[in-house]
């Protein structure tokens, strides 16, 4: 670059005018240079740069174009692409529309058919042969007939059975992992009166929302399907790891697909928690709330997560209303904290966060140009004035802050409607924000103990950005629902201090066997 930010600090429009025509020109072509090297710079990207794929924003699919979503400015930069089946949150089938290659490199229309095993095709058995560790007998405790009580030493006729394999956790005095394949026989048991009572494995087939069944009829125990969630949300690991892991550390071969079906089938077990955690934060006083992009396949979504002292929510969903409205309904009455996004301001008691204000305040201080520089610092002082006076307030309450600086707030509105329609477009948009949100800004004068940031929700979603770098997001609304739902369960057991493996693994099983979810207990 010709022109330093020293020199672009001199330059004006007066400055310009008092140039000789020479010694414009020259100015200009040092400008046009400089444009263009940096409009280069812009437009550099994964597809002709060495910029990483994860430098990508959200919403901008994998050939460069931006969707509807692209409204949200100021995000998170990193990309959401679905297209990496390896590293993928759900390993689903590839859209039929998708052109292939052949191997001269010329575009064929796809096939059409799902990837995986074909209908009709022949399949293959396990082949990895394990001991037997017990066996278990699903006996009737009761006749159906007569309803006499059945002893254990009743006649039982086995009809249909099948193995689970499945984790016991140590303790401290015993660490470690013990892996256990259990024989489990379903069948027959004969009262003395004569009548036969059957019991077999529950089943909750596949519905409209859901293409997994509940049913204990599975290789994989609780425990273990939660060892895997945990691998695959918590640890990042994609299916194919998962399945390295298991086989390398605990000798355990499991398919891509069972391990697939065994997260899905967690999702789907946990969905009814989903509205014991929507009471309780709509009954809750305070709440933070935060969104970022998702990507699920090549649809533009946003990831949202409501956050309280006791619930931490996600739901996968658009950037409309209705998304948090479903959530929070349209009646919320409790402290609500929140970015700058419209959408909030129908809550009565929202309150803004002053660390993204902060930020764009220190950027305009740093601007190139005199009026936006001027802006920014006077911005940049009120809210660290009020800040440092809140905080000395939390400490010794009593001053009403609100009389204290009623005089450097009305200065500082002034201040904002004489830049409502200023030319430099930061200045212009923070100016309009501080107006348009003055009473959600403010409020926390007449209420110092509120909080003054959303830091609370932005740590909660800091974890799973970071995972949506690696996944790149999701391939199927079932599998962003399976995403939200877990990830909801996981951080609300570690908000109230609890094991959430432990719980997961106790829902599997209740869900399995037909019963309702437990509900997530309170914190100790």
């Amino acid at each position: 670059m010709l022109l330093k930010d020293h020199d672009l600090r001199q330059i004006d429009e007066s400055y310009l005018r008092a140039l000789e025509r020479s010694e414009l020109l020259s100015l200009s072509v040092k400008i046009l240079k400089d444009l263009k090297e940096s409009r280069e710079r812009l437009n550099q990207n994964p597809s002709n740069s060495s910029q990483p794929p994860s430098s990508q924003p959200p919403w901008v699919g994998s050939d460069g174009d931006e969707d509807d979503a692209s409204e949200k400015e100021g995000r998170d930069t990193q990309e959401n692409d679905a297209s990496n089946p390896d590293r993928s949150g759900d390993q689903e089938n590839p859209d039929p529309e998708v052109k292939e290659k052949d191997k001269d490199g010329s575009e064929n229309p796809s096939s059409g058919r799902k990837a995986g095993k074909q209908e009709g095709s022949p399949g293959y058995g396990r082949t990895q042969d394990l001991p037997i560790t017990g066996e278990v007998s699903h006996r009737a405790e009761h006749c159906a007939a007569c309803g006499r009580g059945l002893r254990e030493d009743a006649t039982f006729v086995p009809r249909t059975g099948f193995f689970v394999l499945d984790i016991k956790l140590g303790n401290e005095e015993s660490p470690g992992l013990d892996v256990t394949n259990e024989k489990h026989l379903y069948g027959d048991t004969i009262c003395p009166c004569g009548h036969v009572t059957r019991i077999m494995p529950e089943r909750c087939p596949p519905d409209s929302q859901w293409n997994v069944e509940l049913t204990p009829w599975r290789l994989v125990g609780p425990m273990l399907m939660s060892l895997i969630c945990c691998l695959s949300l918590r640890m990042r690991l994609s299916r194919p790891r998962i399945r390295e892991l298991l086989s390398e550390w605990l000798s355990l071969r499991l398919s891509t697909g069972t391990i697939h079906q065994c997260i899905h089938e967690g999702g789907r077990a946990v969905a009814p928690l989903e509205e014991q955690l929507i009471e309780e934060v709509r009954k809750s006083k305070l709440l933070h709330t935060d969104e970022t992009g998702w990507k699920e396949r090549a649809k533009a979504l946003w990831l949202w997560v409501v956050v309280t002292s006791q619930v931490a929510l996600y739901v996968i969903g658009s950037r409309r209303s209705e998304t948090i409205e479903k959530i929070l309904g349209t009646e919320y009455s409790g402290w609500i904290m929140t970015d700058g996004y419209q959408v909030y301001r129908q809550y009565t008691n929202r309150l803004r966060c002053w660390a993204h204000l902060l930020r764009k305040a220190k950027g305009l201080k740093e601007s190139l140009d005199e009026k936006p520089r001027d802006f920014g610092v006077k911005t940049y002082d009120v809210l660290t004035t009020l800040m440092e006076a809140i905080y000395q307030a939390r400490d010794a309450p009593g001053e009403d802050l609100r009389k204290t600086y009623d005089a450097l707030l009305d200065d500082f509105c002034q201040l904002c409607a004489d830049q409502w329609d200023a030319t430099h477009e930061k200045t212009r948009q923070l100016a309009r924000e501080f107006l348009l949100d003055w009473d959600a800004i403010f409020r926390v004068l007449e209420y110092p103990e509120l909080p003054l940031t959303n830091n609370e929700a932005e740590r909660m979603l800091r974890f799973w950005v970071i995972s949506r770098k690696i996944c790149y997001g999701t391939r199927t609304h079932q599998g962003s629902r399976t995403f939200a739902l877990l990830a909801s369960v996981i951080d609300t057991c570690r908000k109230r201090a609890i094991n959430p493996w432990v719980y997961l693994a106790s829902v599997f099983s209740e869900r399995r066997n037909g019963r309702m979810a437990p509900p997530i207990p309170a914190a100790s």
